[in-house]
């Protein structure tokens, strides 16, 4: 069996869920004994899959992407025939939309010679099974007392496995829209407020991170983050997202390059930011230098344009002192870049199979203790460090279930303390004050005072 070894993701959007190859090498049929000398074993498949079909009814995403099989490292590209039953992004996850029957049609490219292989899995999706709706999440209105003082909190205690996603304003990251609206638009049951983001300015961008079907669709890198896995697990770390990249000239040669935002307007004296189509058809403004990449390849380099954003690739925008890393690339040169996983202190995470995360902070509990430290996290505001106020917060209980919670006033370590009371394991703050919002099953249960970037939504026949 072949190691497994992590590649450059490339794709639309920045995958987590980066190239792999290493399944195992799939012979011919032994021969009889005095054949063996004359015959050599067929070569392995490039791309398979373990089945032969995909079925998933409605509510249930299928990472097809984390169970391909390959024998050597190759660049994946994904097409449905019907995108009205199921969409498929980059990461090769599939979304179901309606009950039919259509095509996922695969093509690998090997990375050393390009040689293409296509595999076509036929897809049905049918209507959710009534297991499948046996979550039964619980809203409660619960007095919990600290040392100082006593609490009403509204929570909502949500069974380990059920669906997730994260929800973004109008699916347009940059925008915002009412709780109770974003989560009609994925038909959610359950809606609790996201991560941070710019309430006073033109542009709303929000400023933790945030991942979605598998793939990044903002890079915030501060904070703490909350990520949910495929096997209904949740994971809960300072999640710090790297993109580092490549660039192979047409005449030979290859340079680096480095991204340290996503979907984000350019703020300071230097910025280097990647588009992609979650940010709309265009930047919204115009670049110091925008280069344009359609399947891995250069498309075209602009400088103080208002550049479209194609659907099929990204944009790579520098700014200012980091404008000189256009000059790396030329139209037509082959774009390929990594994403690495690790915490505020530099360590490699784990995060494999996490397919939606949403950053905010800062980590109210660790292990069933509060460890309350924003300075650390790299939060300067006053509001965070010090005051009280409305707040929303996240925890992971012992048994894998989620519990959210939104507080009227409350400090940072009021919060914890009030965590740690519901029995949290892991816990961390969400957006807060005109922010902090909870919805349920159609209900508003804590009331935002304005508009949304984002939410963290759950149901059983969520539309991603």
């Amino acid at each position: 069996m072949m190691k497994k070894t992590a590649l450059r993701a490339i794709a639309v959007g920045m995958a987590l869920t980066t190239i792999i190859a290493g399944a195992d090498a799939v012979f011919a049929a032994q021969p009889a004994p005095a054949a063996q000398a004359q015959l050599k074993p067929a070569a392995p498949k490039l791309i398979s899959y373990p089945t032969a079909s995909i079925t998933l009814p409605l509510g249930k995403q299928v990472p097809v992407g984390l169970k391909l099989q390959l024998s050597k490292p190759a660049a994946l590209d994904y097409a449905i025939g019907n995108p009205a039953v199921v969409s498929v992004n980059s990461a090769g996850v599939l979304s179901p939309v309606s009950p039919g029957t259509t095509t996922l049609t695969i093509r690998a490219a090997t990375m050393d010679d390009g040689i293409t292989t296509t595999l076509k899995l036929p897809v049905t999706v049918t209507k959710a099974a009534p297991a499948q709706l046996a979550f039964k999440p619980k809203l409660e209105v619960r007095k919990v007392r600290t040392a100082s003082s006593t609490f009403t909190v509204n929570t909502v205690l949500i069974p380990k496995g059920m669906p997730v996603a994260a929800g973004i304003a109008n699916r347009r990251v940059g925008t915002t829209q009412p709780l109770a609206q974003i989560a009609a638009s994925y038909k959610a049951e359950i809606a609790i407020n996201g991560t941070f983001f710019d309430a006073y300015t033109d542009i709303p961008d929000p400023y933790g991170n945030i991942i979605s079907s598998g793939l990044a669709e903002h890079i915030g890198n501060r904070g703490t983050t909350i990520g949910f896995r495929w096997d209904g697990s949740a994971v809960m770390d300072s999640l710090r997202i790297n993109v580092r990249g490549t660039v192979s000239r047409k005449q030979g040669g290859t340079g680096s390059w480095y991204v340290y935002f996503m979907n984000r307007k350019p703020t300071g004296s230097a910025s280097a930011i990647l588009f992609t189509p979650k940010r709309g058809k265009t930047l919204g403004f115009a670049a110091d230098a925008a280069v344009v990449v359609r399947n891995r390849k250069v498309a075209a380099i602009h400088h103080g344009v208002d550049a479209s954003i194609p659907s099929d690739g990204y944009v790579l925008v520098f700014q200012g002192r980091e404008k000189g890393q256009a000059d790396r690339f030329e139209v037509g040169a082959q774009v390929d870049y990594t994403v690495s996983l690790t915490n505020m202190q530099g360590k490699p995470l784990d995060w494999s199979g996490v397919h939606t995360a949403v950053g905010a902070g800062p980590r109210l509990v660790t292990n069933g203790a509060v460890t309350v430290n924003p300075a650390a996290e790299g939060f300067q505001d006053p509001k965070i460090l010090t005051g009280g106020g409305a707040r929303s917060g996240i925890a992971i209980m012992k048994d894998g279930s989620i519990l959210l919670a939104t507080v009227p006033g409350a400090t940072m370590k009021q919060l914890a303390q009030v965590m740690v009371k519901l029995g949290a394991q892991q816990a961390m703050n969400l957006d807060g004050g005109a922010s902090s919002g909870l919805w349920f099953q159609g209900k508003t249960v804590t009331a935002p005072g304005r508009s949304l970037s984002n939410a963290l939504l759950f149901g059983q026949q969520l539309k991603w």
